[in-house]
C-alpha cells in the first residue's frame, strides 16, 4: 500500500515540475498573440482592415489545426488612433495577458510610443507603420525586438523622387501632415531631393484633423509649383487633395502610400481622379504578369478577404498579413514561443519571404527588409487603380 502511495506522490511531483517548466519557458497549450490597431478614429481607414485581416488569419490557422497542435489566441485592442491608448494597450498585453508577441501600431506615432515597452519587456513587436524611425532611428536607440512590414520613408521617398525626375517635375510643393508619419517623410525628402534634382519651392504642414486647408493652399498656389506632393494618410489627404482642386491648382498631385485604400477615393470623390502615388502591388494584383512572385498570394488574399468581409482588402491589411505570417514562420523555426529564439528567427530566417507588401529580406541591419522594388506607381482612374506605366 505504501509503495503505491509513494509512486503516486512521485508522479504528482514530476507532473508539477513539468507544468512549472512549461510555464517558466513561456510554453503552454496556446500561442498568445497581441494586436493593437487603430480600428476607429482618424486612422480607421488603415487600422480596421489590419485588425480584420489578423482575426481572419487566426481563425483560418486554428481551423487547420494551429501550429504544431497549438491553437492561437489573439487578444486585440483598438487604440482609437490615440497614442496614450496604444501605450496602455501594449502595457496590458505584456503585463496582464502575457502575450508571446505583438502585432500592430497602425500609425507611426503610436508605434514609436510603444517601442520602449517592447524593448524593455524583450518580446517581438512587429509594427505595421511606415516611419523609418521605427526600425532605424536617427538616435541609434535599441530596436533589437522591433520589426516592421510597411515600406519605410527611406524606401518610398526615392520612388517618388525618381518619378518626379523622370516626369521633369523639378519644382514642387511639399505638404505633409504634422505627425510622426508626415515629419519622417519630410526628413527623408529633404535629405534626398537634391540628389534627384528636385526642389521644394514651398513647404507646408497640415493637421491630421484638417477640415479646410484653402488658406494654406492659397500660399502654395502663389509659388506656381509644377506638382504638389501630399504626405499623409487617407482622411486628411483627401481633404487636402479636394482643396487643391477647389482653389484651381491644376498640376499633377502625387500622394504618399498612406492613401492606399478605397476610403480615400470615397472621401476625395471626383478630385481623386488622376492622383498618382507609390504603393505595394496588392491594389493592382490582377494587372501583374503571371510570373510576378507575389501575384498568387495577392490574389488569394483578395479572394479570402472579400469572401469574409464583402469588401476589398487594403494594402494596410496586407501589412498585418505579412506580420502575422512572418511571426508564424518564426515560431515554427524556433520550435516554440521562446522570445529570443523567435526574435532570432525573424532576423535571420526570413530571406526571400514572399508577402503582400513585397519580398522580405530582413537581416541584422534591416528589420524591414523591403526595397523600392516592392513599390509600383499607381494612378487612380474611374474610381479604381491602374499601374502608371
Amino acid at each position: 500500500m505504501k509503495k503505491w502511495v509513494w509512486l503516486f506522490v512521485m508522479a504528482l511531483v514530476l507532473f508539477t515540475i513539468s507544468a512549472c517548466s512549461d510555464s517558466s519557458s513561456g510554453e503552454g497549450d496556446e500561442i498568445i498573440i497581441g494586436g493593437i490597431f487603430s480600428a476607429s478614429g482618424p486612422a480607421a481607414p488603415l487600422g480596421k482592415g489590419e485588425m480584420d485581416t489578423v482575426k481572419m488569419l487566426v481563425d483560418k490557422v486554428n481551423e487547420d489545426g494551429g501550429i504544431d497542435g497549438k491553437k492561437i489566441k489573439l487578444i486585440s485592442y483598438d487604440d482609437k488612433s490615440d497614442q496614450n491608448e496604444a501605450v496602455l494597450s501594449m502595457k496590458k498585453l505584456i503585463e496582464q495577458e502575457k502575450v508571446h508577441a505583438v502585432i500592430g501600431g497602425t500609425i507611426s506615432g503610436n508605434t514609436l510610443a510603444m517601442i520602449p515597452l517592447a524593448e524593455k519587456s524583450e518580446i517581438p513587436f512587429i509594427s505595421l507603420a511606415a516611419s523609418k524611425q521605427i526600425h532605424n532611428p536617427d538616435d541609434k536607440s535599441s530596436r533589437k525586438w522591433v520589426f516592421k512590414t510597411a515600406q519605410g520613408d527611406d524606401v518610398v521617398i526615392p520612388k517618388v523622387l525618381q518619378y518626379l525626375k523622370d516626369e521633369g517635375l523639378t519644382k514642387i510643393a511639399w505638404l505633409n501632415v504634422a505627425n510622426a508619419y508626415g515629419t519622417s517623410g519630410h526628413t527623408e525628402f529633404a535629405a534626398m531631393a537634391k540628389e534627384y534634382g528636385i526642389e521644394a519651392v514651398v513647404e507646408e504642414e497640415f493637421e491630421a484633423t484638417v477640415t479646410d486647408a484653402k488658406a494654406m493652399l492659397t500660399r502654395v498656389k502663389k509659388e506656381k509649383p509644377q506638382a504638389v506632393v501630399v504626405w499623409g494618410t487617407a482622411q486628411e489627404s483627401a481633404v487636402i487633395t479636394k482643396n487643391i482642386r477647389q482653389i484651381g491648382i491644376d498640376v499633377p498631385i502625387i500622394n504618399s502610400h498612406g492613401i492606399g485604400t478605397k476610403q480615400f477615393i470615397e472621401l476625395a470623390g471626383a478630385e481623386a481622379e488622376g492622383i498618382i502615388f507609390p504603393i505595394g502591388r496588392l491594389l493592382v494584383a490582377d494587372q501583374l504578369s503571371d510570373d510576378d512572385k507575389q501575384k498568387e498570394k495577392l490574389l488569394t488574399y483578395q479572394k479570402d478577404y472579400e469572401a469574409e468581409f464583402n469588401a476589398p482588402p487594403s494594402t494596410f491589411g496586407g501589412h498585418s498579413w505579412d506580420a502575422f505570417y512572418l511571426l508564424l514562420e518564426a515560431i515554427k523555426k524556433a520550435n516554440g514561443t521562446d522570445p529570443e529564439k523567435v526574435r532570432d528567427a525573424l532576423e535571420k530566417d526570413t530571406g526571400g519571404f514572399v508577402g503582400i507588401s513585397g519580398v522580405f529580406n530582413i537581416n541584422e541591419k534591416d528589420h524591414n527588409g523591403l526595397s523600392k522594388d516592392s513599390l509600383v506607381m499607381v494612378k487612380i482612374k474611374d474610381g479604381g487603380w491602374v499601374i502608371n506605366e
